[in-house]
């Protein structure tokens, strides 16, 4: 299959200002001219996949056909292994309807405390990592995704209010700074999205 080029208008399937606000600042070097589904009034697809990489599928591939133009998608979570690795792929849904990341970041210490390990209940050597699938499809339905993954772990309370979601209470591996605590621009430098993105940006220079 020959490689689709992208030019003109990109749609970011997200309704997730956050995210959306990451993704543009990760694809102004391009020069597209960038839209969210959130904007065009599209509806969010049912996320029904087993994994981060089909769910972003997805929503960039509703997103494409929903609006006829090429649309990036992002399903990304944070993996605790010492919850067997929830919250995972409902990431967002332990936020709840109003997308309340204090209430999904109290769940997850609470699941953590119920745990025997000493060292868990304290809420420190949790070790936990974040993975982000980004996909990028055409009306067509031809789809690529690139996959990416940042290693760290837990720490409570909550500290720093950049970023969004779990941000807070991530500690990424080397660094005593919280991802909630960190300038954007830096975590953009050393994310899970940041480095699933170092794959798409190869392919988008090629499709440029």
């Amino acid at each position: 299959m020959q490689p689709r080029t992208l030019t003109g208008k990109l749609v970011i399937a997200s309704h997730n200002p956050g995210k959306v606000r990451e993704i543009e600042d990760l694809v102004a070097p391009f020069g597209l001219e960038v839209v969210s589904a959130g904007e065009l009034g599209l509806p969010e697809p049912e996320e029904t996949g087993t994994s981060f990489a089909a769910n972003a599928e997805l929503k960039a591939l509703a997103a494409a056909i929903g609006a006829n133009l090429p649309a990036l998608a992002d399903d990304s979570g944070l993996v605790v292994p010492a919850l067997g690795g929830a919250p995972g792929i409902y990431s967002a849904r332990w936020a709840g309807p109003d997308k309340d990341f204090s209430l999904a970041m109290a769940r997850v210490k609470r699941e953590l405390d119920a745990q025997t390990a000493t060292e868990i209940r304290n809420g420190s050597g949790a070790g936990a990592h974040f993975v982000c699938a980004l996909a990028l499809a055409w009306p067509d339905g031809s789809v690529e995704v690139f996959e990416g993954r940042v290693e760290g772990e837990l720490t409570f309370p909550p500290r720093g209010d950049r970023g969004f979601g779990y941000d807070p209470i991530f500690l990424p591996r080397g660094d005593t700074r919280t991802f909630g605590e960190m300038d954007p621009a830096e975590k953009h430098g050393i994310s899970h999205r940041a480095r699933a993105f170092a794959q798409l940006k190869r392919r988008l220079e090629d499709a440029l």
